[in-house]
Formats: C-alpha cells, structure tokens, sequence
C-alpha cells in the first residue's frame, strides 16, 4: 500500500500546497476521521480535483472537513490503489460496485 500524508483541513490554502508533479490518491474525511470518500487524480490535477469536491454542488462530499494524498508514479497504479481502498473501506459517497 501507499503512505498517505497527515491528515489536513479541507480548506483552499491546504488543497493549493499539495504537490502537482505525480498523480495522487486522495481520501476526502469528516471531523472524527472517516473516511467519507477515495478518489484519483493524475499528475497535475489533484488541487483541481480536490477544488471541484469543495465548491462543485453536485461534487461536494457532505461532512468533508478534512482530506489526505498519497503520490504514486501513475494514473494506473492510483487507480489500483482507489479501487483497494474502496473495497476495502467503502466509503460512503463512493458508487458502490467500482
């Protein structure tokens, strides 16, 4: 598995600091640290991914306070790493069956 970073506020200053230069896994938590939701972004579009869950309506993950990343080589090993994740945790906003 991957090592995430520490967990962090869910806020624009935090999500304009992650690095853009590798694809990432992100898991997006509430207050006490569940995981609400995993996703992928490929090098380059973490901060606008992670920007589109905190202002997007239909993109907003309720209960969202804060949020971790793990940097991977490829698109392809971050989305191995989600679908683990997910399987694993099942995060509540994640579609069930991915």
């Amino acid at each position: 598995m991957v090592n995430f970073n520490r967990s962090l506020k869910f806020t624009k200053t935090n999500i304009s600091n992650i690095p853009t230069n590798k694809a990432i896994v992100y898991k997006i938590k509430n207050a006490a640290g569940t995981n609400l939701y995993t996703g992928i972004a490929g090098r380059g579009r973490g901060q606008d991914r992670l920007m589109e869950h905190k202002e997007l309506k239909h993109e907003i993950v309720p209960g969202g306070t804060r949020f971790q990343i793990a940097q991977v080589k490829t698109k392809v090993r971050a989305t191995k790493i989600e679908e683990q994740i997910i399987r694993r945790e099942q995060p509540k906003f994640n579609e069930k069956g991915k």
